[in-house]
């Protein structure tokens, strides 16, 4: 196994920063009117998923960087939230992408858990 010298090296981060940009691919479709609702917000909580992560790992403690994981996981069910709204209101013009990025959230967020897990023991 590789050694971790960065938040950049850990697969959760990287992880994060793909949703980030499936989130920015997905809602280029979204109509005009929801720029500054349902765009913003999903732009920003997908954002928090790697950023959280970073300033987590950044704080150089075990359970600091526990808190700021479970920030970042409560973003991921945010975003899944906020992506089932946007399904049922048609904003979602792609459903490939749609599920794509399910999935995505479900591994992040069974990843995070089990990161979290090793941070406790």
């Amino acid at each position: 196994m590789s050694e971790i010298r960065s938040y950049k090296d850990l697969l959760i981060w990287q992880k994060g920063i793909k949703i980030v940009s499936l989130v920015y691919q997905l809602v280029k479709s979204f109509p005009k009117e929801e720029l500054f609702a349902l765009t913003s917000q999903l732009k920003r909580a997908s954002v928090s998923i790697p950023s959280n992560i970073a300033e987590g790992y950044g704080r150089n403690t075990d359970k600091t960087f526990s808190h700021f994981l479970n920030i970042s996981r409560g973003s991921l069910f945010e975003i899944e939230t906020q992506l089932l709204i946007a399904n049922d209101l048609g904003f979602i013009t792609s459903q490939t992408l749609y599920k794509e990025i399910l999935i995505q959230i479900e591994e992040e967020s069974k990843m995070i858990n089990a990161f979290s897990k090793t941070l406790k023991d």
